[in-house]
């Protein structure tokens, strides 16, 4: 499946066979290391108890969704009345919102928070608690929870599933169902894992390694470049790994920097939060890393189709041009991701009166900072792995000779190599002069 589908340059049976071979060898050990550790650390179910929602706040108080019927700036029902005693009434935005289901009109309070930044609008379907039960007459018998966005987000979902499927077809689609796999692996496996206590880094590297083993073979196929790019991340994920134990210690990062965290460290108290953040920083680091690998070794392959005479060094000078480019611009998506993501704790941080340094150095930034070093780093370092081993692998593959084409076949990306006789080695010396 793997050179043969892509051209016939690199057709050697037996050289062919043999390369898989050396690969299966070398990833054989690895999944089967990472599938005896994902059977002896499968959650058992024995974990903290699933928290009550928190919007169930007793009886005779139910969660219920309506329609926005129209919004008007009205005296807040809250400070009703107030002027008779001496105080004042405040205005505020209420809300007319129609109940779904039977039930009459009613106006609701809207928090000045959520009017500050998205006012309400007719059409808009929200979530309010009902307390008109169990309301006195003293509180609001209706409260604004959020907004129902149900529509929105299966609307931009299947919109990025039609262009991924339109513009990479079949692969696309094996990417996603893939992708929808990891993500159902990380829920049911990996999450139990960690709330029952179990080792943070073999958690993260078994299940990161499952994952990646099941998205590349089953998005790319079984073949000897996918192989390659699987080698490359694995090797970029140990390294990452490495890096990240010794940044947590070092930087003595916590990992309780956030609401979320302290919350986990009361109901989860045998959870360890930096081995989250740890966990956390292998995840961050597949996709990219994933992502550079599989490049490179497609890169090595195209080349060697385009020029199979050229020599190995001549290979890895070309994949590493590519390489190079592809960590500039990576590096840029790495770092404007992370900031994109934590730009209100930027904006915050900014307003403090003290010197950047010390800003920079706080946990919650320290943090950010170090998940942009350590998945650089890895993804970096895999690039010349990765396109040193796809270089040894398609010589191992390749036959050396004149590349056997023929009929319709020959004229798919190749006809220079088919009009010329001397092309090959003119593919030779332009990489070379390239070089």
């Amino acid at each position: 499946m793997g050179g043969h589908h892509h051209g016939d340059v690199l057709v050697d049976p037996r050289r062919r066979r043999r390369a898989n071979l050396i690969l299966w060898i070398l990833l054989a050990p690895v999944g089967v290391a990472a599938l005896l550790g994902t059977i002896l650390l499968w959650p058992t179910g024995d974990h903290a108890p699933f928290l009550d929602d928190p919007y169930n706040a007793g009886p005779g108080v139910s969660m219920a969704t309506g329609t926005v019927t129209r919004t008007l700036t009205e005296t807040c029902p809250s400070s009703e009345g107030l002027e008779d005693v001496g105080g004042k009434e405040l205005k505020c935005e209420i809300s007319y919102v129609a109940p779904d289901g039977a039930g009459k009109t009613f106006a609701l309070e809207v928090p000045p928070e959520t009017t500050s930044s998205r006012p309400l609008e007719p059409g808009d379907r929200i979530k309010y608690l009902d307390l008109s039960e169990v309301s006195d007459g003293s509180s609001a018998p209706y409260v604004f929870v959020d907004f129902v966005r149900t529509v929105p987000l299966a609307v931009l979902a299947l919109a990025y599933a039609a262009v991924v499927c339109l513009v990479a077809r079949w692969r696309g689609l094996r990417a996603l169902l893939g992708l929808a796999g990891g993500l159902v692996f990380i829920v049911g496996f990996m999450i139990p894992a960690l709330l029952e206590g179990k080792s943070p880094m073999l958690v993260g590297l078994v299940g990161s390694t499952v994952v990646m083993f099941a998205a590349l073979y089953f998005a790319h196929g079984f073949s000897a470049r996918t192989s390659t790019a699987l080698l490359g991340t694995l090797f970029g994920l140990g390294v990452t790994a490495a890096i990240a134990s010794w940044a947590t210690d070092a930087a003595a990062l916590t990992g309780a920097t956030d609401d979320a965290a302290l919350t986990l460290n009361t109901v989860a108290p045998g959870l360890s939060l930096s081995g989250l953040l740890l966990c956390g920083l292998l995840i961050a680091g597949l996709g990219v890393l994933n992502d550079v690998t599989i490049t490179q070794s497609s890169a090595i392959w195209e080349l060697a189709e385009i020029a199979p005479h050229s020599t190995a060094r001549q290979l890895f000078a070309s994949g590493m041009r590519i390489g190079r480019d592809h960590i500039a611009s990576t590096v840029y998506t790495i770092a404007f991701a992370y900031a994109g993501a934590a730009l209100p704790i930027l904006v915050l941080v900014s307003l403090y009166d003290r010197p950047l340094l010390d800003t920079l150095s706080t946990g919650e930034m320290a943090e950010e900072i170090i998940r942009i070093l350590v998945g650089s780093i890895g993804l970096v370092l895999a690039i010349p792995v990765t396109t040193a081993i796809a270089v040894v692998v398609v010589k191992a593959t390749g036959n050396g000779g004149p590349p056997k084409r023929s009929g319709r076949r020959a004229l798919r990306g190749s006809q220079p190599i088919q009009e010329q006789p001397h092309a090959p080695e003119a593919h030779a010396v332009d990489l070379q002069h390239n070089h």
